[in-house]
């Protein structure tokens, strides 16, 4: 049950046990403070004072739990959880043709991202709402931020350290898939059990051949043509703990010649890429949105 409540609100479990405990303690203080205000009114215990006493609880609660969960860093998801609440009980159905929300995960030159935000531009289904990035040099900041894009920043101790910090960034943008393009840091474990199945990786090769950690870039090019393969390619696949080996969502591929290069196969590579990335991140948000 646990697990599902940390999935659901995706946050990692030092968060979700603080959320459980600001969920007791506003519980148990909105009814104390509607016992002693009702003692202070009525004597006796009457279908008029447990009237009241509900009354008073439902109106106490998300004040109580909204004052206790700031020392306990709770803040923006219990102002989420009640705006949420709101709405429906407002009767306010969610928007069907509201977009999904995605986050570009890069650290280099983004010509993926940028591909991608081209891509989503004039495509209603789906929103870029942000950029990570975990580079200050990276060329992708100043692009994002040509198309108006918010570009935040991590560091290295955020994805080693503070995953909680990175979780509420998400949430805060109501991020519900996030795609990794050109970002070589590896996901934290409490971000991929958040967002299991929603996180989207294109690697530069046909995985599972020439994956693993420090394959990206140049590195994966200048290893199949000094291994004389005949062909190369992408794969789209979903990310897990371990580097490049979720599930393949998409695979699309290229001949490699005699007379290629590292820089000749990462041109063919990237045409791929440009290709194909984009539709397929589409297609794939789509049928899971669909399920």
């Amino acid at each position: 049950m646990l697990q599902k409540l940390q999935e659901r609100w995706k946050v990692n479990a030092i968060n979700l046990l603080l959320i459980l405990l600001t969920f007791a303690l506003g519980g148990s203080t909105c009814a104390r403070l509607a016992g002693y205000f009702l003692k202070q009114l009525l004597n006796e215990r009457t279908f008029l004072w447990w009237f009241l006493y509900i009354v008073l609880v439902t109106i106490l609660w998300p004040i109580c739990v909204l004052i206790i969960s700031i020392p306990l860093g709770q803040f923006r998801f219990f102002k989420n959880y009640l705006q949420r609440i709101g709405k429906r009980l407002s009767g306010k159905k969610k928007n069907s043709s509201a977009p999904v929300n995605i986050v570009i995960f890069a650290s280099g030159s983004g010509t993926n991202a940028v591909n991608l935000i081209n891509y989503f531009k004039t495509n209603p289904t789906i929103a870029v709402k942000a950029i990570f990035c975990n580079n200050s040099n990276a060329e992708i900041i100043h692009k994002a931020q040509s198309f108006k894009i918010p570009v935040v920043m991590i560091e290295n101790d955020v994805l080693s350290q503070k995953e909680g910090f990175l979780l509420q960034q998400l949430q805060e943008l109501e991020t519900s898939f996030i795609v990794l393009a050109g970002f070589l840091k590896k996901m934290p474990a409490p971000i991929v059990k958040a967002y299991q199945g929603k996180i989207i990786n294109i690697h530069p090769a046909l995985l599972p051949k020439y994956g693993g950690k420090g394959m990206y870039g140049m590195h994966v090019h200048r290893a199949v043509i000094e291994n004389k393969e005949i062909e190369s390619g992408i794969t789209i696949h979903l990310v897990d703990e371990v580097y490049d080996n979720g599930e393949i969502i998409f695979q699309a591929s290229c001949a490699v010649t005699s007379s290629d290069t590292p820089e000749t196969l990462a041109t063919k590579i990237r045409k791929l890429e440009h290709a194909h990335f984009p539709g397929v991140v589409k297609d794939f948000i789509e049928k899971q949105n669909h399920r």
